[in-house]
This record gives structure tokens, sequence and C-alpha cells, in this order.
């Protein structure tokens, strides 16, 4: 039985991993119904988009009929609310299903309960399954639901030795090609990508995910005292793509007009030594439907969310060369740690080589913990 349930759970997972990039503020989650004498997966599904039917709906409309008697595989407890959409607890009534296997519950509130519910009214229900794998598919939504901010993805382009740019600035490129395009595809899975004011000073980025098929973040930059110029580039194409600035409560407010005039919304968060408070900040993105944050820079910025501990996960791409030098700017600053048993140890470690460039991706202790304690 137990082999049996991780199987079709595995392929829910596949479905449910189909939605990524286009389900937020909704959890990505997938489904599938199989007939339980003949072990035939009847019918599949996945939530697409908020707003739609979830994924158990799709995969309930798909099976029609030959669903009365089905197992059904869902990666999150089904809801048991009137949302957007109907409870699919009712769906899954209507539709004769006999037994319900769910990968982890869901924490939201008011979507809680589905599987008593189901359980109340006769149905054979277990939770539980390959609970790391669904949990950490729905991460962003779990982090929001019991934190009230996103998750936080910290991404960096870096040397062998750690360096992200050469000494007299030049960066383009330190990673390849196929590295680049799967920072874009990491751009197109959040909802928001933030960097400091260096960063647009110094390398004027686009912030976009261009080089792969996607919807762009929201371009997120930190500007304490609103120092920057409105003639940057992301700046300029501030129409086309949501552009959020974020400043100090005491940045003048004359300063905000040219921007503004470019279609920049600019967010004032209360300061902490002299800088944005981080966690502050965190809380007015997760009110403004941001689940999944991805930081790009630059050094002081990485260092300043590693020391609060703010970091959930780490995507470090590395390009096969060694620059050197006193000067080069690093990839993390910030205070660091004192010793070895403080430092940030990752966990969950992949590695992959992306033509000449390597991807080493992993979870921190804070990341780590939410998907191992989830009430």
């Amino acid at each position: 039985m137990k082999e049996r349930d991780e199987f079709y759970m595995r392929l829910a997972l596949r479905e449910g991993r189909r939605g990524l990039g286009h389900t937020s503020p909704n959890p990505p989650v997938g489904a599938v119904i199989v007939d339980p004498r003949k072990g035939e997966v009847i019918a599949r599904g996945y939530h697409r988009r908020a707003g739609l039917p979830h994924a158990e709906v799709e995969a309930l409309r798909r099976a029609g009929e030959r669903a009365r008697g089905a197992t059904l595989y869902v990666t999150l407890e089904p809801c048991h609310h009137y949302g957007r959409t109907p409870p699919c607890t009712q769906a899954i009534l209507a539709a004769g299903i006999r037994r319900v296997v769910v990968g982890t519950r869901d924490p939201h509130p008011q979507a809680r309960g589905g599987l008593e519910y189901l359980a109340q009214k006769g149905l054979e229900v277990r939770s539980g399954v390959l609970e790391k794998e669904c949990r950490y598919l729905a991460r962003f939504f779990l982090r929001r639901v019991l934190d009230h901010r996103p998750w936080v993805i910290l991404k960096v382009a870096a040397s062998l030795d750690g360096r992200i740019a050469t000494r007299t600035g030049d960066s383009r490129w330190i990673t390849g090609e196929e590295a680049r395009r799967q920072g874009h595809r990491l751009r197109a899975l959040c909802d928001a990508i933030l960097v400091g004011r260096r960063t647009v000073e110094l390398d004027d980025p686009q912030l976009t995910c261009r080089l792969v098929r996607g919807q762009h973040p929201v371009r997120i930059v930190l500007d304490t005292r609103l120092r920057l110029s409105p003639t940057h580039r992301l700046f300029e194409s501030a129409q086309e793509v949501p552009t959020w600035l974020i400043c100090g409560e005491g940045a003048p407010p004359e300063r905000e007009t040219p921007f503004r005039e470019r279609g920049v919304e600019i967010l004032r968060i209360k300061e902490k030594d002299g800088r944005i408070d981080l966690s502050a900040l965190l809380v007015e993105l997760s009110q403004r439907q941001i689940l999944s944050l991805l930081v790009e820079g630059g050094a002081e910025v990485h260092g300043a969310f590693l020391d609060q501990g703010l970091v959930d996960e780490v995507f470090f791409f590395f390009g096969p060369v060694i620059l050197g030098g006193r000067e080069a700017p690093q990839a993390v600053a910030g205070e660091g740690a004192a010793s070895l048993k403080e430092a940030l140890w990752l966990s969950e470690v992949k590695v992959r080589r992306l033509s000449g460039s390597l991807l080493v991706q992993g979870l921190s202790p804070v990341g780590a913990r939410l998907l191992e304690n989830i009430p």
C-alpha cells in the first residue's frame, strides 16, 4: 500500500509542478485519480492559475462518472471553504470518490479541515505521503501562511573564488548561457526580484526573464535615501514591468516625483540601524501578495539577508574561472559567521552541470525547518 500510494503521489507531484510560476497567491497543486482495482490512472489535473479550478476539480471533471469508487491523490489537503472557487471537498463527495490520499495538510486557517470533513462523510483518508516533497512544491504558500512573509531565494553568479566581477567591475559574463537561462527560469518562478542600489548603479540591469517564457517578476530596488537616477533601464520600463523602489522613512519626499512620473511605485519602510528593515519589508511584501522573493544582489544585500536569517533557499551559479584581486567584489559581504558552527550550512544539496557552469542548490536551516515542522 505504501509503495503504491507513493507511486501515484509522484504522478500528482509531476502534475503540480506544471503550475509553478503561475498560481500565486495560491499554491501549485497536482491531483491524480486512480481506479484501485485495475491500478489505472483515470484522470490528472493541476491548478493552473488563481481563480481557475483547483487541481482536484480539474481531475474530477476529466474523470466524469469513472471517479465513482476511485482513489484521489492530491499534493495538498483539499480546501473546505468558499474562496474564489467552491470547496473541493464538496466536489469530491459529489463525484463519489471513495478514498483520498494527501501529501501534506493545509495550514491555512480557512482552508484546512478538509480531511476531517471527508472522513466524517465516510471516505477513507490518508495524509503524509511524500510529505516533504509536497511541502517543497507548496513552500512559497506555506511560508506566507505560517510566517506572513515570502519564501526568500538567494541567487548568486560567481567565479570559483567567489567573485561577482573583476576589480574593474567587468562581470558579463562569468557564467555560461545555459546558467543564465536557468537564472531567468528562477525569475519566472518567483513573484518578485530584489537588488540593492549599487547593483543598479553598476550593472543597469533589466531584471526580467526575457531568456525564457514566463511572466516577469515585480522588480524591487532598495535605495534607503533615494539616491538613484530615474534614468536607469528598469525605471524607464516601469510602465511595462511593475517596479517598486524601497526607501526609508527619512528619504527626501521631492525625490519621489521623477520616479512616480515613470510609473515606479515608492514604498517607505521603517529603518533599522540606518538601513531598510528587511523583516518589515518582507511583511509588507506578503501583504501585497508576494509569496516568493528572489534576491540577486549585491554583496551587502546578500549579507544582510543572511545575517538576519531571512534566506530560505540558495542557488549559487559558478563559472569555470578564477578572478582574484583584493578589490574584486565578493558574492557575500555583511557581518558573516564568527565560527564554522555559526555558518550557514545547506541541506538537501543538489549539484548540476549547466554546460561549462555549475549550479549548487540547497535549503538553509530556516527553509529546512519550515518543510519539517508544519502543524
